[in-house]
């Protein structure tokens, strides 16, 4: 027995096929853990990750290297600062930066990696994900100590409850994703050893670096979800006191925008907690906070890419601002830690409303999918991570300064996350959100349903879904139509036209009884259209081409100061490659998550 009462029951075999058959199991039911409205507030319900298997695609082949980037990071040098906080012996190398025992964060993202982890090893059902998770779970656990702190130190830790939240998220996907065991006992004891250092209310961020910096407000979701996992009331009454309800949510509710002046991301991200605070709590006010905040991020703060926050700081909106910010700065969006905000909300959104009326969430999400966070430098192996994007002309993809910031932890996240993205349930039938070669299981009516997508959108316009229901079954499929479509979707079922309607922004819906090997055959034609970054700079805009921004590849410096006819006249070289002669020059665009190392444009003044 470990003396400091947590005891890891199963050797690594025996581990390692308890988390596979757990992550079988997880495919029985399509709800995750912690979900606790019922019908009436979450009418759409994400799947597991065990439902949802990536095949192929860009969003498969960053998902894959990631998968294997977070895999090979050494336990030792993960749990270094944890164990020399401890007194233990610490063998393992220095990772640096941010995450080091003098770093500016000491440990701050071990939860975020243990969170990744188990959810690339739900979906793909990949045991080393899971004994990996195992193995940092008992890791951590071993360092608590006789108060259950760990790395957490009121003299030497200012970020508190930054640090908590992420510990948190780990132990929660440890235990409902890798089935590790004890770790709900683990959640307990942590939250019992950081309650001295705790506030007894929450309290707001301002700015970007006026203290204080810790960050009340961003825990309530995972405390909520605590609460529900342990049986714990201890962490439901620490969510309710540090819901962010008079700066953040109760404006929000009214009609009101709180946002200018504010830290983006950690803003942003709190209003996860204000969906959690929905489905647990049923006060529709904060159903309208979200549903108030998406309308405003979208119209008012947003870059054509989804980002926001120049220099992480949400802007006055009707100034000029967001043009302004492309001479005055190159850090344009906190793109790992932003585009997990912002995927998450509409995530949220779309769970939360019944019979979509139309497809913005689904819509904004693909948005900052492809175009913030498949859009990153990917990572190298000396703890290097893309932070900001940058949207200036002359831009380029570079790393951040420092090694292992919060970035790192919430990369491995957000592209964990892909699975949940595309699909989801309702009563009636199933939403299809997002187009990417993918393969679903799920159950309808009692009935074992498989199907499948193949497509090689976007870069081209049509995707094929073919269901294979174990036996004939009733219900209703939904297709995303996007808004952003200028000319007619069409679908067919195997091989046949359906007159069903295909309105733009609209979810076009196929009602039958299934059979195995039914096709349907999705076309959405995309074409170029140009995008004002603001309402009082109307001439400068961004190229997107459906969901996908386009940029100027290796742009030349005149480019900037020309006023080009787009989208008048590219030429198409290549799938998703086009060209353009301006002044003497030929200007290639491609999409943005398909520059490397070139310097890129991304905001052209139009003539």
């Amino acid at each position: 027995m470990n003396p400091r009462g947590f005891c890891m029951q199963l050797n690594r075999r025996s581990f390692v096929k308890t988390a596979v058959q757990a992550t079988a199991a997880l495919t029985v039911a399509p709800r995750l853990v912690g979900s606790t409205g019922g019908p009436s507030r979450e009418p759409l319900r994400q799947f597991n990750y065990a439902d949802v298997q990536l095949t192929g695609g860009p969003l498969a082949e960053q998902y894959d290297a990631l998968h294997a980037h977070y895999l090979a990071l050494s336990n030792d040098s993960l749990l270094k600062v944890y164990r020399q906080r401890a007194g233990l012996p610490a063998p393992g190398k220095d990772m640096g930066g941010w995450y080091d025992r003098d770093g500016f964060v000491p440990g701050h993202s071990l939860g975020q990696y243990i969170s990744g982890l188990a959810r690339f090893g739900a979906s793909t059902r990949d045991a080393a994900c899971h004994e990996k998770a195992h193995d940092l779970v008992e890791g951590f656990a071993a360092t608590l100590g006789p108060d259950n702190q760990s790395i957490l130190r009121a003299s030497t830790n200012l970020w508190i409850c930054y640090t908590l939240d992420k510990h948190f998220a780990g132990l929660i996907d440890a235990a409902t994703l890798s089935n590790v065991s004890g770790t709900k006992d683990i959640l307990s004891r942590v939250l019992a050893g950081a309650r001295p250092l705790l506030p007894a209310r929450g309290r707001d961020r301002i700015g970007k670096k006026d203290p204080p910096y810790d960050e009340t407000y961003v825990m309530p979701e995972n405390l909520f979800t605590a609460a529900d996992l342990t049986g714990n009331p201890a962490f439901g009454d620490l969510a309710r006191r540090y819901l962010l309800d008079r700066e953040l949510f109760d404006p929000l509710a009214r009609g009101d925008d709180p946002f200018p002046g504010q830290h983006a991301y950690s803003h942003a991200i709190a209003l996860s907690s204000a969906g959690k605070a929905w489905l647990v709590l049923s006060d529709p006010k904060y159903k309208q906070a979200l549903q108030h905040a998406f309308e405003l991020l979208t119209t008012q703060q947003q870059f054509a890419s989804g980002g926001w926050g120049p220099n992480e700081t949400f802007v006055t909106p009707h100034r000029g601002e967001l043009y302004n910010s492309l001479s005055s700065t190159v850090d344009h969006f906190e793109t790992p830690c932003g585009a997990y905000a912002a995927t998450k909300l509409a995530r949220y959104l779309i769970r939360l409303t019944a019979s979509p009326a139309n497809t913005s969430h689904a819509d904004n999400l693909e948005r900052v999918v492809f175009n913030t966070i498949l859009a990153v430098k990917p990572p190298d192996s000396d703890g290097d991570y893309p932070y900001y994007s940058t949207y200036s002309p002359g831009a380029q993809k570079v790393f951040y300064a420092r090694k292992w910031p919060c970035c790192s932890g919430t990369l491995a996240q957000t592209v964990a996350d892909y699975p949940l993205n595309l699909y989801f349930q309702a009563d009636d039938g199933l939403y299809v959100n997002l187009f990417t070669p993918s393969h679903l299981r799920f159950t309808f009516a009692g009935t074992p349903i498989e199907l499948t997508q193949e497509t090689r959108y976007p870069a081209e316009d049509a995707t094929v879904l073919t269901l294979t229901p174990a036996s004939a079954t009733a219900f209703t499929v939904y297709l995303r139509v996007p808004g952003w479509l200028t000319q007619s979707a069409s679908i067919r079922l195997n091989g046949k036209r359906l007159p069903t309607p295909t309105s733009p922004g609209k979810y076009a819906s196929i009602y039958r009884t299934w059979r195995a090997g039914d096709r349907i055959e999705l076309t959405l034609p995309q074409s170029f259209r140009a995008e004002p970054i603001d309402e009082l700079h109307p001439e400068t805009v961004a190229l997107m081409r459906g969901p996908v921004q386009y940029v100027a590849l290796n742009p030349t410096p005149e480019l900037s100061q020309q006023r080009l006819a787009l989208p008048s006249s590219l030429k198409k070289l290549a799938p998703q490659s086009f060209v353009e002669n301006y002044a003497g020059n030929e200007i290639v665009f491609v999409p943005l998550y398909r520059v490397q190392n070139e310097t890129y444009a991304t905001y052209f003044s139009r003539a």
